[in-house]
């Protein structure tokens, strides 16, 4: 594993010139370390293997090839939206973002100059995906005075300086990493003070159609379960996540998507084209056949609806956090109040 390591330690970018603006995007000094080499903050490399980051890359590979192939996806321009739009709310200007892996494609075309961003970094663990959106034609004057960049490399060991970026979003990408607190900590460590991180990951009432099609039809058929679904964060979690990770005035919010497909197969290859499928280490690697349309058939009867249609439903999970600020608002200490409730009550009656 530690040539594996060693590899998502270093980054590629497209061409010489992308280098050398990186380099002066991301730092100002020579001094300052990477994200990955500062080790105050207890960040370690998960020893917990949930995920294969080798056969997700894969997948999103295979997704680059599929995407050209397919019209734009509704359900993820949706989430895109959604994540973009808190930038309006936001007085505040991001002349240097990075964007993760996830939807970098969408992010790119949908972006239209919110936020106020001059240089943009966008990074995915897929080269062909990382080309997909550097090829892209975008017919949108604003794209056309941002400054892009585009890296090959991977959110658990993030290749941007310490204190460089004003702003990092993560659209539907983090779910994925075997150690989600310490990808945050670093974009974390990325961000300047006061700067704004924006992330989406699906949440665990994802895809629960599916979640009991599968476990009954193997039931049926093989006598047991195996995984087949990744394990999703809960709502719960989600806040905890980023006052573990260091944010202040950290926000959470969830939405759910039901979208109708026309029957389970087109689901799945739904799933494929958005390089969400299965890429657990310890996945049974055969899916029988029989097992297969079981699941379809058992999704149809138990969810179909009356026009033919199954719905499927994906539960997205917006977090909010930004890096410490002397500027930023502070709850004051416990006890320092000076007039108590009681007093409130009585002066204002039950009203």
């Amino acid at each position: 594993m530690g040539g594996f390591n060693n590899l998502f330690h270093t980054f590629s970018l497209l061409t010489r010139t992308q280098r050398n603006s990186l380099r002066s995007i991301s730092s100002s000094s020579s001094s300052r370390s990477f994200c990955t080499d500062n080790g105050a903050d207890g960040l370690q490399n998960s020893r917990v293997k949930i995920f294969d980051r080798d056969l997700k890359r894969k997948q999103r590979d295979r997704a680059t090839w599929l995407m050209g192939q397919t019209q734009n996806d509704s359900f993820v321009d949706a989430v895109v939206e959604n994540v973009l739009d808190r930038l309006e709310d936001c007085k505040k200007l991001f002349p240097t973002t990075l964007c993760l892996g996830g939807s970098i494609l969408p992010i790119r075309r949908l972006l239209r100059g919110r936020g106020g961003i001059e240089k943009l970094i966008m990074m995915d663990t897929s080269y062909d995906m990382v080309k997909l959106c550097k090829d892209a034609e975008l017919d949108d004057a604003h794209n056309e005075k941002i400054e892009t960049s585009f890296i090959v490399g991977d959110e658990e060991f993030l290749p941007v300086k310490e204190n460089s970026l004003d702003l990092v979003i993560s659209c539907l990408g983090l779910h994925w990493t075997n150690d989600l607190p310490g990808a945050m900590i670093q974009s974390r460590l990325a961000l300047k003070p006061d700067g704004l991180f924006l992330g989406a990951i699906l949440g665990g009432e994802t895809l629960k159609e599916l979640r009991i099609a599968c476990t009954v039809a193997q039931m049926e058929r093989e006598g047991g379960i195996s995984p087949r679904i990744s394990p999703l964060a809960q709502v719960r979690d989600a806040g905890n996540l980023l006052t573990r990770t260091g944010f202040t005035l950290p926000g959470v919010d969830v939405d759910e998507y039901v979208v109708k497909y026309e029957s389970a197969l087109e689901l799945i290859e739904h799933l494929r084209t958005m390089g969400e499928t299965n890429a657990l280490v310890q996945r049974n690697k055969l899916l029988k056949r029989e097992t297969a349309l079981a699941t379809a058939a058992i999704y149809e009867s138990m969810f179909g609806a009356e026009d033919g249609s199954v719905p499927a439903t994906y539960q997205v999970i917006y977090m909010t956090g930004w890096k410490e600020h002397e500027s930023q608002p502070r709850a004051k200490r416990r006890g320092s109040a000076t007039v108590s409730f009681h007093d409130i009550k009585k002066q204002f009656g039950n009203t």
